[in-house]
């Protein structure tokens, strides 16, 4: 119960800017010792669930742009795929993880001002290197099991690379293809899918997450608040790893 409590959690305070929540599930899977060979697949599908009402709400609203993230995308997707397929042992797996929460919290810890809509000149980006950090971005996101928006948006921001509102709905649809994609590489290591339905109330408890927190950007806390307050929450947790680990 206290580990649902955490993923609902997580989920609201990760949707609330854009994101899935990946990393985080990941670190609490190991922390609670859940078997390996199942948490990539647990924390995707977790992913999955919460940003597929981000995008649901983001798109309604009008802030797709397509041709913006394609480039990211056409670099991302195989390699999330790849990344997926690739077996890793649990101590490099525990090592890339907690790198992964100090760089992507460090990342938000630093750019949660540029959540405001404030930028008035944003940069071109050349195809050839959006393709490239999708590409990056990707084979990370693959094989760590998580979706990547969490460095894409930061990236991005650092870039100038467009709007606000562009930015976040792009990462919340790069996690959700990204996701998709990987999860599809991790089922291609083992037959998981008849473990799932034992973990049946984490998806339930971050579908209700993910829909309080896109209800607390859309309606109450402004987006710069919520990012502070989930780069503090992916920080967090990374020490926690970071003393599991050593």
């Amino acid at each position: 119960m206290l580990l649902a409590i955490l993923f609902f959690v997580t989920a609201a305070l990760y949707s609330s800017v854009g994101f899935g929540g990946g990393s985080t599930y990941l670190a609490l899977l190991l922390i609670w010792e859940v078997p390996y060979f199942i948490f990539p697949v647990i924390a995707l599908s977790c992913n999955i669930i919460v940003v597929s009402g981000n995008c649901f709400n983001y798109i309604r609203a009008g802030n797709i742009n397509f041709k913006f993230l394609f480039p990211y995308l056409l670099g991302s997707i195989p390699l999330a795929y790849i990344g997926g397929s690739l077996s890793i042992e649990k101590e490099l797996f525990e090592i890339l993880l907690f790198l992964v929460l100090s760089i992507a919290g460090i990342l938000l810890l630093t750019n949660f001002k540029s959540y405001n809509d404030r930028e008035k000149r944003y940069r071109k980006i050349p195809t050839l290197i959006s393709i490239l950090i999708g590409g990056i971005l990707g084979f990370t996101s693959g094989t760590a099991g998580i979706g990547g928006g969490v460095f894409l948006s930061p990236i991005l921001f650092l870039l100038r690379a467009g709007k606000p509102k562009h930015i976040v709905t792009a990462a919340s649809l790069f996690i959700l293809i990204n996701s998709l994609s990987g999860i599809t590489g991790q089922l291609t290591k083992s037959a998981v899918l008849s473990e799932l339905e034992n973990y049946w109330l984490l998806f339930l408890v971050v579908f209700l997450g993910g829909q309080i927190g896109n209800f607390l950007n859309l309606k109450i806390f402004p987006t710069q608040m919520l990012a502070l307050v989930t780069s503090v929450l992916v920080l967090f947790v990374a020490i926690r790893m970071g003393f599991k680990i050593y």
